[in-house]
């Protein structure tokens, strides 16, 4: 890609950096500049090939979240081993096979070091479809960046195959023609990838971008920052989405945010409650020996929140837990903030109550139940629907803000009329809940 080819968007080289740039972008609002850093440092006593993977594994785990990125593995085929991906992503049903490809000799020439890139490109697809097909026959165990292990099985992810380039002087221009394998597949480099992850802070929204880039004519290597400011510029002009009437019917407010912000996913102390919440969960999960997958089912849940409404969602949630704090000794309160998709299909609930205890966790518990209830009976979907229930409670101790406590359900849960009675009149639902 060009920076003719876009006329919303200039190029230009850092002078005191030769390995960054900055993009400057017009938008509705004026200009926007966003500077583009070089990808993170190589671990030191690390070979370059092996470094790129674990710096690759790094940006992922530190931006996104370490549970869902994943060691390669090996399997048995024939009288020696096969590796299954150098990483692979895993998170909300969708799987990307990471094959990095690091340049370790000084380069060459422009012409020869596009043929070995495409030469390595080539390898490095057909890498990934046969860790995908080896995983659809048999499953594998693999460890995340928490060093905890997860059956995982091809045949439950739609994949992607990634070839992440690591090259210190990538020819201008220079586009990979990637075979057909059966499954999207896409060309990035490192300072590409990591782009990605600083900007979006969620490997959900990252998989969707990686999806839907790769269905689109390649880009240039190192231009990846160009086309995702193209889909964010397509995106902040873009109606709202169709809304299933059904969960029309259930009242609240019609919310739209862009499935890609311009601005990066902040790093304030508001984004970062939906962080710590999605941490309470994955090391509260060590703690009790909750299965990986159900930690991953959680977690991918909360992932799905659109990074767009995570600052205003921390904000709202920091703002209900200094409520229920100023209530007196001898009362609760509690407040709610719930959130259905479009479908109708999958709801996320959040709630902070005054105290945690067993008549607390009982409340929350039926409040959960019901409105999940009321859903699947809105909509007729109940074995489509889910609907995850997080509860936040203020700490006293000085220890930490909060505990965090979940309930995820999913289906239909077969209340009885008398549970949706007691529970009804227990929380005497309000229309406007819903949002």
């Amino acid at each position: 890609m060009t920076d003719q080819a876009s006329p919303a968007l200039w190029r230009f080289i850092q002078d005191d950096d030769p390995d960054a740039f900055t993009l400057i972008v017009e938008t509705a609002n004026g200009q926007y500049v966003r500077r583009i850093r070089p990808a993170l440092p190589l671990p030191s006593g690390v070979e370059h090939g092996p470094g790129a993977e674990v710096a690759a594994h790094t940006a992922a785990a530190t931006w996104g979240l370490p549970d869902f990125v994943f060691q390669s593995a090996y399997v048995s085929k024939g009288s020696g081993r096969r590796e299954l991906g150098d990483r692979l992503l895993l998170a909300g049903g969708r799987g990307a096979v990471i094959q990095v490809k690091a340049r370790t000799i000084q380069p060459k020439d422009a012409d020869s070091e596009v043929a070995w890139i495409q030469k390595v490109a080539t390898k490095a697809v057909r890498q990934a479809k046969g860790t995908v097909r080896q995983l659809r026959m048999l499953p594998a165990d693999m460890a995340n960046g928490r060093d905890r292990t997860l059956s995982v099985d091809g045949n439950a992810y739609e994949w992607i195959g990634v070839f992440l380039l690591d090259h210190e002087q990538v020819p201008e221009g220079t586009i990979c023609s990637l075979e057909p394998i059966g499954i999207p597949t896409i060309a990035l480099t490192r300072r590409d990838w990591d782009f990605l992850f600083d900007q979006l802070r969620s490997t959900t929204a990252v998989l969707d971008y990686l999806f839907r880039a790769a269905v689109e004519p390649p880009v240039a290597l190192g231009e990846e920052p160009v086309r995702y400011y193209e889909f964010a510029a397509a995106d902040a002009e873009a109606p709202p989405g169709p809304l299933n009437p059904d969960v029309a019917g259930l009242g609240g407010s019609h919310f739209s945010t862009p499935l890609l912000p311009q601005a990066p996913v902040g790093s304030d102390h508001a984004h970062r409650v939906m962080r710590i919440i999605m941490e309470d969960v994955a090391t509260s999960a060590i703690r009790s020996q909750m299965s990986e997958p159900n930690q991953q089912l959680l977690l991918s849940d909360l992932d799905k929140l659109p990074v767009g409404a995570r600052a205003e969602w921390g904000q709202l949630l920091l703002d209900m837990l200094a409520d229920v704090r100023e209530v007196p000794a001898d009362e609760s309160k509690w407040r709610w903030r719930r959130s259905i998709d479009p479908s109708g299909t999958r709801q996320l609930i959040f709630g902070c109550a005054t105290r945690f205890g067993p008549e607390v966790e009982a409340a929350f518990q039926s409040y959960v139940l019901l409105r999940h209830h009321q859903l699947h009976q809105q909509t007729g979907l109940a074995e489509q629907s889910s609907t995850l229930g997080v509860l936040l409670t203020p700490r006293t101790d000085g220890s930490r803000p909060w505990d965090t406590t979940l309930l995820r359900t999913e289906g239909d849960n077969e209340l009885s009329s008398e549970e949706v009675e007691r529970y009804t009149e227990l929380w005497n639902p309000q229309p406007a809940e819903a949002s």
